[in-house]
């Protein structure tokens, strides 16, 4: 049982079947291959497009969603307002901002992952903003941000890598990242940028993107972002609807295994997710999938040592909470079925966990 379709989500039939045909020329070539190719691309862009309620010169296709997130953060000027639960691709480059010397405010959020709005104040110049939270689910105030930015001033990007297949996207923010793996797509990601914003390139040589993103252009991966999000936009609130009670069952199963579940009230459908006290998240993790079931932590191995989730600890957890941490998501393919097996195989190695911890 796949239970960890926020960290990836399995790619579409149609994506798949798409990439079949999808030319290898270079878009950027006059003969017949690259026309072919330029053609495709073309029918990509339009397709994001009309997917985002956006215009076609306002889709810049990129290699991935940390690219996506890092040219409008780095692309757009002035100070920088986000906040400490956000993705690392985010806080990464903001802290590599502070290095070079430009002002930022990495501010706090409450216990539940939501932003505080009124960190946004005057002499802000962007604001970046997560649609909803990768670990916890959380969904944030994007409306009310956007309201307070344009009080004072100030672009908004918002980071959605997280979300858009299960909630629409708000309408008013100025940059928009997007995700290929996240939605289906396996590959790529996408930057909205609003007609009338400009953005400095990261990567510089061509005209390619709009002036951009210089470089070879990844045709596929545009196809495939484009397809992917033609499909989420497609049938989303009855998904949602769906997985909602599928991740209620999660949740209710991890309280009754003695988890303290994370996140706000209001979060993505298909999240359920907690913390277990006295118990490694990668203890569970391995458990689990040698007994079948794919699920993720908040926390990360990296060179041997584990890492505690940032994104826990920001909510004002502790160490042992943060290390103990448990994320199962649904995906469009999920069945009641699978969700019954999966809570008797849950309940069955995680009460030998309990045992053993």
């Amino acid at each position: 049982m796949y239970l960890d379709d926020a960290g990836s989500a399995p790619v579409l039939p149609e994506v798949t079947e798409a990439l079949r045909t999808i030319p290898s020329g270079n878009p950027s070539s006059p003969h017949k291959e690259g026309r072919e190719a330029r053609a495709a691309l073309d029918r990509a862009r339009d397709m994001a497009a009309a997917a985002l309620g956006a215009k076609r010169t306002e889709i810049t296709f990129v290699s991935s969603g940390t690219e996506a997130v890092n040219l409008a953060l780095f692309g757009v000027g002035g100070p920088l307002v986000t906040w400490a639960a956000e993705h690392q691709s985010a806080l990464g480059a903001a802290r590599r901002m502070q290095e070079k010397g430009r002002s930022v405010n990495i501010a706090k959020v409450d216990a539940t992952a939501i932003v505080d709005v009124s960190a946004i104040g005057p002499g802000t110049g962007l604001v970046s903003v997560g649609l909803a939270n990768n670990e916890v689910g959380t969904l944030q105030p994007v409306a009310e941000v956007i309201a307070r930015a344009r009080d004072v001033g100030a672009l908004v990007h918002i980071d959605a890598c997280a979300g858009p297949r299960w909630i629409p996207i708000p309408d008013g923010a100025d940059l928009v990242s997007i995700s290929g793996h996240k939605l289906g797509a396996g590959r790529g990601g996408a930057l909205y940028v609003k007609d009338g914003v400009r953005i400095d390139p990261l990567l510089f040589g061509g005209p390619q993107e709009w002036g951009r993103r210089a470089g070879h252009e990844d045709v596929a991966a545009a196809s495939a972002v484009a397809i992917a999000l033609r499909a989420t936009a497609q049938g989303r609130e009855r998904r949602a609807d769906e997985a909602i009670p599928r991740a209620a069952s999660l949740r209710q199963l991890l309280l009754e295994l003695g988890a303290t579940l994370t996140g706000a009230e209001q979060r993505l459908p298909n999240f359920a997710s907690g913390t277990f006290a006295g118990r490694k998240g990668e203890d569970m993790l391995l458990a689990l999938d040698l007994a079948g079931v794919a699920a993720s932590s908040g926390s990360a191995c990296a060179s041997g040592s584990l890492d505690p989730s940032h994104v826990l600890l920001a909510m004002g957890m502790t160490m042992e909470q943060a290390l103990g941490s448990l994320r199962l998501t649904t995906g469009y393919t999920t069945t009641d079925a699978e969700i019954e097996i999966a809570i008797s195989v849950l309940r069955k190695v995680l009460g030998k966990t309990a045992v053993n911890a």
